[in-house]
Formats: C-alpha cells, sequence, structure tokens
C-alpha cells in the first residue's frame, strides 16, 4: 500500500473537520435565551430552531 494515501485521508478529514467549524450557526446569548423560552412554553421543537 502507498503511505501518501493515508496521509491525504487525514489532510481531508482535517479540511473538512475545518470547514465545518467555520460554518457553523453561532447564536447570540439573547438568541438562545429566546430559543429555551420558546421550547419551554412548548412554542416550537428544538429542530425547527436549527438544532439536530
Amino acid at each position: 500500500m502507498n503511505k501518501k494515501s493515508g496521509s491525504s485521508k487525514s489532510a481531508a478529514g482535517k479540511l473538512v473537520k475545518n470547514i465545518r467549524r467555520k460554518t457553523r450557526q453561532t447564536y447570540s446569548a439573547e438568541e438562545k435565551i429566546r430559543i429555551v423560552l420558546a421550547g419551554l412554553r412548548g412554542l416550537t421543537q428544538a429542530a425547527s430552531v436549527g438544532f439536530q
């Protein structure tokens, strides 16, 4: 087997991981509070506000 193929898979995995981190959605403190309160009131399901 070729050792380079393993290192390229590792590099590709790191690249994908970095992209996922950078494109991850972030919420402000106010937005988090609004989401929690809406969930406690039963107004929405977690999946509808972006949690999976």
